[in-house]
């Protein structure tokens, strides 16, 4: 860094001389030793202890004689973080464009990678497999109810509320969910074997279930409370084509 012209050096040396300060008196002030205060002053910095000293050495003297320390650090940091010039090549000359064939080497590669990534999600699919014929349909008899937790829905349930209402269910095994809702709310519920919906008071909220219309079910300022089961129900409707 010896020989910068960034005028860190010429600024503190010209305050210095306004103020009528030598430098014995500026290093017994600042603590800071004689000969690094040449050193800022000539901006030979690579005669001081390192950067972080550097810019802690800059900030005090600038401080110390009135300059704006700020400006002083920053002005400094700029020219150290300046990168240094790279030597001229003495190597024979580059090619014309001598990254354009990693570039293409890397897109054919990219291009290849994905053609493959195409290939293996085709695959997962059926998209490509024209030839594998198609499993043949699974046993779903109405006898097997056991089988029918993980295959889907048995029980679709709907509550729509017409005032506020508490409404806690209970989905096969798991435990017990409440829900508030209010006028004009609505919420669905799935089950695979059971469900059960309780209201805090009945008459409160329109049910229905695997398309079944319940109505209001319940009295009023009376809990009510139901349980619907796979097989006890009617099958979930299917969508309209």
């Amino acid at each position: 860094m010896q020989g910068s012209t960034i005028g860190v050096g010429p600024a503190l040396r010209r305050a210095r001389a306004a103020r009528g300060v030598t430098l014995d008196e500026a290093s017994r002030d600042t603590r800071i030793r004689r000969e690094f205060l040449v050193a800022l002053e000539e901006e030979a910095f690579d005669r001081l202890l390192g950067d972080v000293y550097v810019r802690g050495s800059i900030r005090s003297y600038a401080t110390y004689l009135g300059l704006p320390s700020d400006q002083m650090v920053h002005a400094y940091a700029r020219f150290a973080s300046a990168p240094a010039e790279a030597p001229a090549p003495t190597g024979p000359p580059a090619p014309e464009n001598p990254i354009n064939a990693p570039r293409r080497r890397d897109s054919h590669l990219l291009f290849v990678m994905i053609a493959a990534t195409l290939l293996i999600l085709a695959a997962s699919f059926g998209i490509i497999s024209t030839r594998a014929s198609a499993p043949p349909p699974a046993d779903l008899s109405s006898d097997d109810t056991a089988g029918r937790a993980g295959l889907g829905p048995g029980i679709v349930a709907l509550v729509a509320a017409a005032q506020p209402v508490e409404v806690t269910v209970t989905i096969d095994a798991a435990a017990p969910q409440p829900f508030s809702l209010e006028p004009g709310e609505s919420r669905s519920f799935e089950a695979d074997l059971a469900l059960t919906i309780q209201l805090d008071h009945g008459a409160s909220a329109h049910v229905t279930v695997n398309g079944d219309d319940k109505g209001f079910p319940g009295r009023r300022n009376h809990p009510w409370r139901e349980t619907y089961s796979y097989g006890d129900v009617g099958p979930v409707p299917s969508p309209a084509a």
